[in-house]
């Protein structure tokens, strides 16, 4: 940043409520990888804050591993002018806070999650790279569409790719014991297939207890119709931070990939 950090204001309604709650959560846990309880006790309390915990979540996946407490992200995407309530309707904010709190390179995509833009993806997965992804969450916490209704932020962490058995490079990869048909690396730097009939990606979303599978295909077409917040939300009498153009431009068919790693991965 070239500038000074400002001087935060004062908190909102709701950050004053939350305070104690922050509090305790950093003083009585150490968040770790794959570890989200203290997303679920939050997202429990406003449900809005899903952006914020996904990058929360994200910031643990950072090698080395780095972590950040809960209280710091609201607290810095408040005091920045990226939120109101701990909503995130902006990806180039997202990428903004991102990059100040994981001290790492984000890298916003735009154009929709297809083509190019999903090789992208694929290959920034492929590589154990995170990335943050808004879509319209169904009742199962899977992607759907709602017109941006429903739109939430997920951390995907992890790619599946259906493969012909004749591209599988058995120097690299070997079967599973359980699951003869899924092959897994034998570690090292196993090249990222440039093919595949099927995209799967491995994703986690704030009040879900477990990852979850998606296809890539739903994920695009759910994060490509985002174009407007629940009015119900919009009239509910609270102040939220929603850039020029709305919900769409500020969500619709973008994604932020996250450059986590510092340093060289090392061979396994």
């Amino acid at each position: 940043m070239s500038s000074p950090p400002l001087p935060p204001p004062a908190p909102p309604p709701a950050a004053k409520k939350k305070k104690k709650l922050y509090q305790t959560i950093a003083s009585s846990r150490s968040p770790v990888e794959g570890d989200h309880t203290e997303a679920c006790l939050l997202l429990r309390q406003r449900e809005s804050w899903c952006g914020l915990v996904a990058l929360w979540m994200a910031a643990h996946l950072r090698q080395p591993q780095l972590s950040v407490a809960m209280e710091t992200v609201v607290q810095t995407a408040v005091r920045r002018g990226y939120t109101a309530q701990g909503e995130m309707f902006s990806a180039r904010d997202m990428a903004l806070l991102a990059e100040e709190l994981c001290v790492c390179k984000a890298e916003l995509l735009s154009g929709g999650l297809s083509g190019r833009n999903s090789a992208a993806v694929i290959k920034h997965l492929w590589s154990g790279q995170p990335v943050l992804i808004p879509y319209d969450e169904d009742f199962n916490h899977e992607p759907c569409q709602r017109q941006g209704y429903r739109a939430h932020w997920a951390v995907a962490s992890g790619v599946l790719l259906s493969l012909n058995q004749e591209s599988v490079n058995d120097e690299y990869a070997q079967p599973d014991p359980s699951l003869p048909w899924l092959y897994v690396s034998k570690g090292g730097h196993l090249p990222c297939p440039t093919t595949s009939t099927e995209v799967y990606i491995l994703a986690k979303q704030g009040k879900s207890l477990r990852y979850q599978l998606w296809s890539l295909d739903s994920v695009a077409q759910s994060n490509g119709q985002l174009r407007t917040m629940d009015p119900q939300r919009a009239n509910d009498g609270n102040q939220y931070v929603v850039p020029e153009g709305g919900v769409e431009a500020g969500l619709a068919g973008q994604a932020v990939l996250l450059h986590t790693r510092t340093q060289p991965q090392e061979p396994q």
